[in-house]
């Protein structure tokens, strides 16, 4: 009989204790709360913040060589970014080209070589 008026009491309080932290187990977690509305300017998130593009258009001539890994393309020291599929068709190594379009400093890429530069246009020279 001793054993169950102290333990009953306990149980209670440790109950309680795990309610007053947070730590129902059966609760539903509440909701987040929305932000505040604001007029000012949307901040960068981190990812964005880490990939700086440059001012301006660069202009680049040479010849394409292949990269170490498959699939990558550089001139001189950029690794060429080609979203279009006829300028990537064009893009051979050994190809003489001229390419326009913006260094992208940071960006991530698997080629590991080469700064990244997007390309806008690609010609054949």
């Amino acid at each position: 009989m001793t054993i169950r008026r102290i333990s009953l009491p306990l149980l209670v309080a440790l109950a309680l204790a795990g309610c007053a932290n947070g730590d129902s187990a059966g609760a539903p977690a509440p909701a987040p709360s929305a932000p505040p509305a604001s007029s000012a300017a949307p901040v960068p998130t981190e990812e964005s913040a880490s990939v700086k593009p440059s001012a301006g258009t660069t202009t680049l001539t040479g010849t394409i060589a292949a990269g170490v890994e498959p699939n990558c393309l550089l001139l001189d020291d950029h690794l060429l970014i080609i979203n279009d599929p006829e300028q990537r068709a064009a893009a051979k190594p050994g190809a003489s080209v001229t390419v326009t379009g913006r260094v992208e400093q940071g960006m991530m890429t698997t080629c590991q070589q080469g700064t990244p530069f997007i390309v806008a246009t690609l010609r054949a020279n």
